[in-house]
């Protein structure tokens, strides 16, 4: 359905017309690479007030979460989501706005910073994600992480979970024997390279997420439009993973001449 040309509360039926919605998501994008505000993006085509309202109205409506499952199914249908090893693992970024999710960083001099931790499957494609203060440990958002595994629908009967050394202790073991799910996690301790087990996936998704400047300095101070975004840019992943992956074994009209 096409959104109307003028806005239908207007007791004239005139008014502005609306701005595209092309226009503004492409400002979306700009935002999410480059982390600047909406003031900067503005221009002659789309003011800061339009973009900061459609991007409200589209959380509202649940767009971004929804372009990320599509693009998910996708990936899924054509390539194929390694769901039986899965990686968790949190990241600590900038807050300097603060925010509902925001806490005293232990690794910046107690300025306010945003954990975030996330799964992903077996080839790093990103599954979900729990956001809390920097000063929160990685252990409790284990269990609210896991949970995002119910929206992917069925899962297959062995799942082996990959934690670093954070994670080792008895409750989160207890946690996993509750769920069915095995776990590997690294020893405190012990010296575990990253390369030793899956985790590297998860690594390699934090740093794929860190490119989009709006995630690795995050100054929203509203939950909804964090997960927004970081729901945009994981579409991006997903997708860009898609056609690269795709390229040796699926021919369409637009495939790259050489592998992305």
């Amino acid at each position: 359905m096409l959104a109307p040309e003028f806005h239908p509360g207007h007791p004239l039926g005139c008014h502005r017309r609306r701005v595209s919605d092309r226009i503004v998501f492409d400002k979306m994008l700009q935002l999410l690479r480059f982390g600047c505000s909406c003031e900067v993006i503005a221009d002659t085509t789309c003011s800061a007030t339009t973009i900061r309202s459609r991007r409200d109205e589209w959380i509202q409506l649940g767009v971004f979460a929804r372009l990320k499952q599509i693009a998910l199914e996708c990936y899924d249908r054509t390539v194929g989501l390694v769901l039986d090893q899965i990686a968790v693992d949190a990241a600590i970024t900038k807050a300097p706005g603060g925010g509902e999710a925001a806490g005293r960083s232990p690794v910046d001099r107690d300025k306010q910073g945003l954990k975030r931790s996330g799964m992903t499957d077996g080839y790093g494609i990103p599954l979900g994600r729990v956001l809390a203060g920097a000063n929160r440990h990685d252990s409790p958002l284990l269990a609210p992480t896991l949970d995002r595994l119910n929206d992917l629908g069925p899962l297959p009967g062995d799942i082996t979970v990959h934690l670093d050394a954070g994670y080792d202790s008895d409750k989160t073991r207890a946690l996993l024997d509750e769920r069915g799910i095995h776990g590997r996690i690294a020893q405190k301790g012990e010296k575990a390279p990253i390369q030793a087990g899956r985790r590297w996936h998860a690594e390699r998704t934090h740093a794929w997420q860190n490119a989009f400047h709006r995630l690795a300095r995050c100054y929203e101070r509203h939950v909804s439009v964090t997960d927004a975004y970081f729901d945009l840019a994981d579409t991006i992943i997903t997708v860009r993973s898609l056609i690269r992956r795709a390229w040796t074994t699926h021919r369409w009209d637009e495939r790259p001449n050489r592998r992305p």
